[in-house]
């Protein structure tokens, strides 16, 4: 197998090909997506009417201009914190139309990340939202000199710290109100080289990175994932995951836009009643997920069902029944998301191979992808409809982008994921010896992970070298591989595989609805003891399926769940050095 993965076509020759443009930088991008769907609908909140797409542009640059009549300047840090929503998406062009660079922030911050965002990046201006203003606390050492709040684009004037929102909202010029009606201003000379946005990471290697990422780096990267998949001014998106992420950014923003889709935004946590309910009016055809919600969906909807009706379970070893019954299973789970869904984009994290497996077979419409902050995201997946991708690859390399995998091991050709392209990083803002550590003078990016490719050309993501655990023995054991095992279990919500004193631990947290549901009618001491079972139980049937190197020792109940980052990760670092 080879270890290298280059394609043969510039970007720009593959969309030449396909009749697409290639605009240079985010303004163009809006421009040309404005002029071409102009009275498509283009934004709204679930159950609210969308603003077309004139009306988009035309709020861009009514906030654009608020934004220079107040000092802002290009190459100024402007900070974005809130819930998604349109007007988070007119903050974030308006911004970039002055030449200015966005600093989104995830909404589930904590004031710390917060406070240390807004001072690092130095920026002048935040725009967020009455939820969240709370967060940011007195300004005294910061740099900002101005708030807005998302809500309405109202704005405290300039102030040295950061008032009570019902204060700022007593004293709030509605600036959009005495703006004149005109579409004529235009974007200050901006060039795809220049920084669009700085992303502070928050990984699960617990030093949180300052991406920055270019007008080029999110454009080609939006133009590459529109070659994945066809879409239309027809589709609606349904977005579910935090725009600040740069996943939801580029695969559930700019590549709707790009093909004057509509956007609907649901501000709420996506628990499957609030899902099903915006799904039944908002009918989606695209949804940007990560593996975690199907997998809930997997465990709940269908997992449930058959552990619990042994015939059906039974009906299953049947080829015949068992195309039947999955089918009617898919049919449901469609019927959930509204009934007209195209595809459902799987990425952020490993996807739980028996669920993969289930959604494979039944035919239910989904696309792995796989993608880092650093590089715009998406650097492999799809193409849909390509018969070669089996469970558990996350597809080809994505159009536009090389990929190798660097020293591989002759055993399985394992190594290190590096990827070179248009849409890798310009560096990490304020750290250039950062910068060296993962970009050579070629261009290419060490990306951390691990991973193989097949005799198709399609990637399998093997788990990250920082996680590898090397035992005494010599032998390499990959965590996330037994810990796809556990999390098959009906029982676990997740898990963790950890390293102490030369053997294997797994930690589990479980699942306490479950687990209620099945001892109600216990005491507590029964309780513990059905759920030591269960651990038992997990330990039993995991080393079943391991190499003898690789089994665990022991399983521990985590009693609280793991913490996360925001695509669903967990949070190693704090957990490594950890002892029961």
């Amino acid at each position: 197998m080879e270890n290298i993965n280059i394609n043969t076509k510039t970007l720009d020759q593959l969309l030449k090909e396909n009749n697409k443009d290639y605009p240079r930088t985010l303004n163009e991008f809006l421009e040309r997506s404005v002029e071409k769907f102009k009275d498509r609908p283009a934004l709204s909140k679930a159950f609210e009417t969308p603003i077309t797409y004139k009306e988009f542009f035309e709020k861009v640059l009514k906030v654009a201009d608020l934004l220079i009549k107040i000092g802002i300047n290009k190459g100024d840090r402007v900070a974005i914190l809130g819930e998604n929503s349109p007007n988070w998406g007119i903050s974030y062009f308006a911004i970039i139309r002055t030449g200015a660079i966005a600093v989104p922030m995830l909404p589930d911050f904590p004031e710390a990340d917060i406070r240390h965002v807004l001072l690092d990046s130095e920026a002048k201006l935040l725009f967020t939202t009455q939820k969240q203003i709370e967060k940011v606390g007195y300004l005294d050492r910061l740099k900002l000199k101005h708030i807005i709040t998302l809500d309405n684009f109202e704005t405290d004037g300039h102030s040295l710290k950061v008032e009570p929102i019902s204060n700022i909202i007593d004293k709030a010029i509605d600036f959009l109100k005495r703006l004149p009606e005109t579409i004529g201003l235009k974007s200050k000379e901006v060039s795809e080289h220049d920084i669009a946005s700085i992303i502070y990471t928050s990984g699960t290697s617990g030093h949180s990175k300052a991406v920055m990422l270019t007008h080029k780096n999110l454009v080609s990267n939006a133009l590459a994932c529109s070659l994945v998949m066809e879409f239309n001014s027809e589709d609606t998106f349904l977005s579910i995951l935090p725009l600040s992420h740069t996943y939801e950014f580029t695969v559930g923003f700019l590549l709707a836009l790009v093909n004057g889709a509509r956007i609907v935004y649901n501000d709420k946590p996506p628990t499957p009643k609030i899902l099903e309910e915006i799904c039944k009016k908002e009918k989606p055809n695209v949804i940007c997920s990560v593996p975690l919600i199907l997998e809930k969906i997997y465990k709940k909807k269908v997992l449930a069902v058959l552990e619990k009706n042994k015939l059906v379970k039974l009906m299953t070893k049947i080829p015949g029944l068992k195309k039947k019954i999955y089918k009617k299973i898919k049919n449901k789970l469609m019927e959930f998301f509204g009934g007209e869904l195209k595809v459902m984009a799987i990425g952020g994290a490993s996807f739980n191979r028996d669920a993969e497996k289930f959604f494979k077979e039944s035919g239910f419409p989904y696309l792995i992808g796989y993608g880092l902050t650093e590089t715009a995201p998406l650097i492999s997946g799809g193409p849909w409809g390509d018969k070669t991708i089996k469970i558990g690859s996350t597809g080809k390399v994505t159009p536009g982008c090389e990929m190798k995998i660097e020293d591989p091991d002759k055993k399985n050709g394992i190594g290190e994921i590096c990827v070179r392209g248009p849409n890798v990083m310009k560096g990490y803002y304020k750290n250039p010896e950062l910068t060296k550590e993962v970009l050579d003078e070629h261009g290419w990016f060490s990306t951390g992970d691990l991973g193989r490719f097949d005799k198709f050309k399609n990637l399998h993501i093997t788990g990250r070298s920082k996680n590898m655990i090397l035992m005494s023995n010599g032998e390499n054991i990959y965590p996330e591989s037994i810990e796809g095992k556990i999390n098959s279990s009906i029982y676990v919500v997740e898990s963790l595989i950890l390293e102490n004193n030369g053997k294997l631990e797994a930690w589990v947290y479980l699942d306490y609805d479950l687990v209620d549901e099945e001892t109600k009618n216990k005491t507590e001491q029964q309780r513990l003891v059905f759920i030591e079972e269960i651990l038992q139980s997990i330990k039993d049937d995991v080393n079943i399926q391991l190499s003898s190197y690789s089994k665990i020792s022991r399983v521990i109940e985590q009693k609280e769940p793991f913490i996360r980052t925001a695509t669903h990760k967990i949070k190693r670092y704090l957990y490594t050095h950890s002892k029961k």
